[in-house]
């Protein structure tokens, strides 16, 4: 009997994370499902601590080449998936437990696609504590080319029947993830949103040279929180909630309005100004236009992306 979820791990020579993503599937509460922990090219010992986890759930899978993103781990994960339903998980990421139940639920009453939010953590060099944090997604509702972490998602299998699935990046102007939403939201498929709490990101493309160190003690840390506080994420949503407000206030701040005696200068500054530029579009003649500057290559943002991370760009 074929299992209703198939989750898609790819992963790339970061064996140490593995153990903690992994670990928040097989704590996950809706347990139907398997796990493909798809290898693009790994040449560490990902494969015998995949092996090592021993749940019968747990496929590895190693690509024969590196492809120098998720996109094609993703495709060979659909390929072999048995899943109606699919879900994917960073390597470096974490599910709280109810992740599959409330996505699944969504998907039961209807959607084609439905995401979380992710606590988005930007690191500080003294681990968990101090983290940069805020909510992603920003909206309910989805929005053309709105990026959505693949962590945050679980679609019908069908979606990417019909539509395609993940190209790869040297085609795109933009991310292959964000690229896949819009095609299956063009495509007229129903997104949902959940507003619960549902995955931890650790943003690999903000910590750089991390695939250089391969560290796993923001991953231990918080898999430690997720299962010893019952009210994980309530205080982590208090908690970013008053960070966020806080930011918001500090801004506000910045921009309180400037004294009259203040605003009256910079207005009779403006006004020079401008009388200097009127006067000397009248008294020059019009410059010759610069050539349009050449678009930047496609996947240009993945290759910066990668060496800050602490991988070469791809040839």
């Amino acid at each position: 009997m074929n299992p209703s979820v198939t989750v898609i791990i790819p992963t790339y020579n970061w064996s140490s994370v593995l153990p903690y993503s992994i670990g928040s599937v097989l704590r996950q509460t809706f347990t139907d499902f398997e796990v493909l922990v798809v290898g693009d090219g790994c040449t560490d010992e990902s494969e015998a601590v995949v092996r090592g986890v021993g749940d019968p759930r747990v496929k590895w899978i190693n690509l024969a080449t590196n492809t120098g993103h998720q996109s094609e781990p993703n495709n060979e994960g659909l390929r072999q998936a048995r899943g109606q339903y699919i879900a994917y998980l960073g390597h470096d990421d974490l599910w709280l437990p109810h992740h599959l139940s409330c996505l699944i639920s969504a998907l039961k009453q209807g959607a084609d696609l439905a995401y979380g939010a992710d606590l988005f953590l930007l690191a500080r060099p003294d681990g968990y504590h101090g983290y940069h944090r805020w909510f992603w997604p920003f909206y309910e509702s989805y929005q053309p080319r709105m990026p959505i972490a693949p962590t945050s998602v679980v679609h019908r299998r069908s979606v990417t029947d019909h539509v395609g699935g993940w190209r790869h990046y040297r085609e795109l102007d933009t991310q292959p993830d964000a690229e896949l939403w819009q095609r299956a939201y063009s495509a007229n498929y129903r997104f949902v949103f959940v507003p619960r709490l549902t995955a931890i990101k650790f943003p690999a493309a903000f910590r750089r040279d991390v695939y250089k160190i391969r560290p796993c003690h923001e991953q231990a840390a918080w898999s430690e929180r997720i299962q010893k506080e019952d009210d994980f994420e309530t205080a982590e949503l208090i908690r970013t909630i008053f960070e966020m407000a806080a930011e918001k206030a500090a801004m506000a701040a910045q921009a309180r309005p400037k004294p009259y005696r203040v605003l009256l200068y910079d207005f009779v500054q403006e006004t020079r100004k401008g009388l200097m530029r009127r006067l000397r579009r009248v008294i020059s003649r019009p410059a010759p236009q610069p050539a349009p500057l050449p678009a930047p290559p496609k996947g240009n943002w993945v290759d910066a992306a990668r060496e800050f991370k602490g991988l070469h760009r791809m040839p």
